[in-house]
């Protein structure tokens, strides 16, 4: 019995569920004819306002056209009615002169005929008739401003409502990554006069392929589009790839995506490493701060008091996905990677092939900054430059101001002024590190060199701060400036 009670309890609430599904549906559809019956009254009234908008154009273009035929009449006219009344005068006055001739012929004074036959002569040699053409001025054809709108006719018979627009199709052959800028280009599948612009989205992935259902990144949105092709600019590549998709809109409606495709997007991507800092740097991610009361300390001691511990190691961030194999693993927490005068520190990306490029924009009144590269064996307390482990440019702007290139405690004063965004390239391979103004291109100094190990980014600050971007592109400048070995004289590798 009481098993039977359960079972029907259990179809009771099966149908309340179901009962609910129902009314919910039930004022879904309900919704639905209301949102109908609004939306057909919207379509309705935009036809009407379309073709009366037809209707409007075509009664100017009938008045337009109407106005040209009178005033080509008009003048027309007045032409023939002035060529009229001159023949008229014409005739009349020559019907005088036959008359006069006619007399002076049957006169019986021959006294005077001679001279009345003279007179006469003169008359008609200066009479209108003898001044005057013959051929109208102007023609009575009026076919000039006949009209065929057979072709007008068609097209108005074709008309119809919008279509769906066809989904474009992306040209991965002509669309381009470069200079931290992507360049995408596309088709449509068949020509569509009605396209008023294009939807771009896109975002950024570390995964390879087609694009998943599920990403931590959001689309980003670019709308209004005119052209088949669009360029992105001024990107940061901090992902490895880059997913793209396009959809057509006429002024009704949009179409479907494209099939989305995968780009490249081949950029150096590092962050600080907080645990590599002298204790008198403030490290937050790519930003540094020179702190006499010691911030590093002050920022350890912050994160203990608010239960966060030691800064995250950059291996397990977030942005980066799946952790890379040239990472360097967080710096043991007892003991200062850099001490005494070494204000120091390195990034946590090693760089042991290909070319790299990074930039660094530093604050004009620091006292002392200098960027360049390291071995990861660089001293606790040796300084940048003055051994054979690192190389870098250095500014000094304490007592007197200095802008050179050292390595291995020797030093080169560079004749250039000093900008306030450094760029820096490095291709390991080729042993070449190069230091430029970031915003000029302007080849500042070359070291040449074989690197035996890895290098690490590496950076000082005394009195002062900077700030690192990264995910760059190797600029095309740079490329071609390291292509043609141009400003040789401006980037002597040696130092003295």
């Amino acid at each position: 019995m009481e098993d039977q009670r359960e079972a029907l309890r259990k179809i009771i609430t099966t149908l309340a569920v179901k009962n609910e599904e129902i009314q919910s549906f039930i004022y879904s559809l309900k919704q639905m004819l209301l949102n109908m019956e609004a939306n057909s009254a919207k379509v309705q009234e935009d036809l009407e306002a379309e073709f009366q908008s037809l209707f409007s154009l075509l009664e100017e273009l009938k008045e337009g056209m109407l106005m040209k035929i009178k005033q080509d009449r008009a003048s027309r006219t007045y032409e023939l009615q002035n060529q009229l009344a001159a023949c008229t005068r014409a005739l009349e006055s020559s019907e005088e002169l036959l008359e006069t001739a006619n007399q002076t012929l049957q006169a019986t004074d021959s006294e005077h005929f001679p001279q009345a036959a003279k007179q006469l002569k003169d008359s008609v040699t200066m009479a209108p008739a003898f001044r005057l053409s013959l051929k109208a001025k102007v023609s009575d054809n009026m076919s000039h401003l006949m009209v065929d709108f057979a072709q007008e006719r068609r097209m108005l018979q074709a008309l119809k409502f919008l279509p769906v627009p066809s989904a474009p199709v992306i040209d991965l052959a002509e669309s381009l990554v470069a200079d931290n800028c992507v360049t995408l280009v596309w088709r449509m599948p068949e020509e569509d006069s009605k396209i008023d612009h294009y939807v771009l989205e896109y975002r950024r992935t570390n995964f390879e392929g087609p694009p998943r259902l599920k990403e931590d990144q959001p689309w980003m949105v670019v709308e209004g589009i005119r052209q088949t092709e669009y360029t992105l600019t001024g990107l940061k590549f901090d992902m490895k790839y880059m997913n793209f998709r396009v959809k057509a809109c006429n002024k009704a409606v949009a179409g479907e995506f494209s099939e989305p495709v995968t780009l490249e997007t081949p950029a150096f991507m590092f962050r600080l490493d907080a645990s590599t800092s002298h204790q008198n740097l403030r490290v937050d991610d790519l930003s540094v701060e020179w702190d006499a009361m010691g911030g590093k300390v002050q920022d350890i001691k912050a994160r203990e008091k608010d239960g966060k511990g030691r800064t995250a190691s950059p291996v397990n961030s977030p942005a980066r996905g799946t952790p890379s194999p040239k990472r360097m693993p967080s710096g043991r927490g007892g003991r200062d990677r850099f001490t005494a005068e070494s204000y120091t520190v390195l990034g946590d990306t090693l760089i042991d092939g290909g070319e790299h490029y990074w930039e660094v924009h530093y604050e004009p009144d620091s006292k002392a900054f200098g960027v360049g590269v390291a071995y990861r064996s660089l001293g606790r307390f040796e300084q940048l430059g003055k051994t054979a482990a690192s190389w870098c440019l250095h500014i000094n702007n304490w007592l007197q101001v200095s802008f050179t290139a050292k390595h291995a405690n020797k030093a080169k004063v560079l004749d250039a002024p000093v900008p306030d965004c450094l760029g820096v390239h490095c291709d390991f391979h080729q042993g070449l590190l190069s230091f430029y103004n970031a915003r000029t291109k302007q080849l500042l100094h070359t070291f040449k060199a074989k690197f035996t190990q890895p290098l690490l980014p590496a950076f000082t600050v005394w009195c002062g701060s900077f700030q690192v971007m990264t995910g760059l592109q190797v600029p095309s400048s740079v490329r071609c400036l390291q292509k043609r070995g141009s400003a040789t004289s401006s980037s002597n590798t040696s130092l003295t």
